[in-house]
């Protein structure tokens, strides 16, 4: 392992994303709310901290190792959460304790959704546009985003892509090269970007409601300039571009891409993990907007609309909201927690398990049941006409494991916080799944989380984010062995 090349990377990415408190500095001056200067703080902060790293190591030349690239994976995320704060710290226009800003700063990256800020209504604007510019790197992995600018990782760029990539097939590349890959990545995230953005405004939204909510809906992030979320327009109109958006940002970029260069929808069609995540989306829906009928919740024009959105929102992990879900019926808002779990499909800007793992995990089930009907039958396991290796299973089962129990022991803390059963359950799927709205006393908001119980969501988002093992594994002995 070669840390004095991770060290220079993580400065130069650091430097890089000093670049992004320009937009929101240039926005205060325009508007002259007084933020300007701690946006000007930040950038000096991030390039002075980045050139810190890089100075020392520039000269450092080595092709990454796989263990490499876990660490500048692990590395930057934890580094660039801690100095994405520096701007809700030295904002006056915010009155957040360090752990409110490091917990504002981890959620918009991971774009988890949650916030411990309210009335932001009445937040300058370049705050919010930095919130939302947050969420939108990190939709799209900002260590994918170096490796399509910055030649200068070469070959160990793949090593990078493998670590912060998601789902169980991680070595598939779109492009011979792995910039190219990035690059076609990021041009297909830009261009949905600009997509959504333009459908919001023809829809109703201002200019800067709708490229602050297509930055947080492609990145199927939830943060939103309002403290009534989507609820806020007050336009169906809207509802049906988000939800739109929010289910095309949840399927494989891979397939995106291939889409567009085949100029062929029936890529689709073919591909089990989206076909999976179409049907579950589409039963939830109609359970959802059955039970709001049923109960007369709301009009039956509203409940299929706003039962839809909801249910898509949540399902992706996106996070907006247009009602108080948590107040909904029976068990619509612990379905749709559970609902959370999937998230999207694998190299998607979702959170959650990845339906793809689910899929595998429910078609292991399935033959296992076949094979004690059959116990001398040699019943394989396939994925789009396609045997799956038994290490593939084995590993997705490894992860869900993992996975529960991170969950079920980061819940434990956060009851040993002082939270009640609900809020905490709640808390906790809403971080690892990097969801947001919670049930409640974390419903609307997590100011009323204790200092030490957000530091451990942050933990949370991060494990969710990084797909557990790219950060649990630097905390094994083996992975610092020469």
């Amino acid at each position: 392992m070669h840390l004095s090349v991770s060290l220079r990377i993580t400065g130069v990415l650091l430097m890089l994303f000093s670049t992004a408190m320009l937009p929101p500095m240039l926005l205060g001056l325009v508007d002259n709310d007084g933020s300007a200067h701690a946006f000007a703080v930040a950038f000096g902060i991030n390039i002075l901290a980045g050139l810190a790293l890089w100075l020392p190591t520039r000269d450092a030349r080595r092709d990454l190792r796989i263990r490499d690239g876990f660490l500048v994976t692990a590395m930057f995320w934890i580094v660039l959460g801690a100095f994405g704060a520096v701007p809700f710290l030295t904002s006056a226009a915010l009155p957040l304790s360090v752990a409110e800003a490091l917990f504002e700063s981890v959620s918009g990256l991971t774009t988890t959704g949650a916030t411990v800020i309210a009335g932001l209504d009445e937040l300058p604007r370049s705050l919010l546009l930095y919130r939302q510019q947050l969420q939108w790197l990190g939709g799209i992995g900002i260590i994918v985003l170096a490796v399509a600018v910055l030649p200068m990782l070469g070959i160990g760029g793949m090593q990078l892509y493998r670590a912060e990539s998601t789902g169980p097939a991680k070595d598939r590349k779109l492009t011979p090269r792995i910039t190219g890959t990035a690059k076609a990545l990021f041009g297909i995230y830009l261009g949905l970007t600009a997509l959504c953005a333009i459908a919001y405004w023809l829809a109703g939204m201002t200019a800067f409601d709708a490229i602050c909510h297509a930055f947080s809906t492609i990145a199927i992030g939830g943060f939103s300039t309002h403290d009534a979320s989507m609820g806020f327009f007050q336009n169906n109109t809207i509802l049906l571009i988000c939800t739109f958006f929010m289910v095309v940002s949840a399927i494989n970029f891979g397939l995106h891409f291939i889409a567009l260069q085949r100029k062929s929808l029936d890529i689709y069609q073919g591909d089990s993990e989206t076909k999976f995540f179409c049907s579950v989306i589409c039963i939830a829906i109609v359970v959802t907007c059955a039970t709001l009928l049923i109960t007369h919740t709301l009009p039956p024009t509203e409940g299929l609309i706003h039962g839809m959105f909801q249910t898509v929102s949540i399902a992706t992990t996106t996070g907006f909201t247009t009602q108080d879900f948590a107040l909904w019926p029976h068990f619509l808002p612990v379905m749709l927690l559970i609902l959370s779990f999937m998230g999207g499909c694998a190299g998607s800007t979702g959170g959650g398990l990845k339906a793809m793992r689910l899929l595998l995990i429910f078609r292991q089930g399935m033959r296992e049941l076949k094979q004690l009907l059959h116990p001398n039958a040699i019943i394989p396991l396939k994925l789009d006409a396609r045997r799956v290796q038994p290490s593939v299973v084995s590993a997705v089962w490894s992860f869900y494991a993992v996975y529960m129990v991170c969950l079920v022991t980061i819940m434990l803390l956060m009851l040993a916080t002082g939270l009640d059963f609900t809020s905490a359950f709640s808390a906790t799927t809403a971080a690892m799944n990097n969801l947001g709205p919670g049930l409640g006393s974390v419903a609307n908001n997590y100011h009323q989380v204790s200092e030490i119980g957000k530091i451990i969501l942050c933990f949370a988002m991060l494990l969710g984010r990084l797909e557990v093992f790219t950060l649990l594994v630097l905390f094994t002995p083996a992975f610092w062995r020469p």
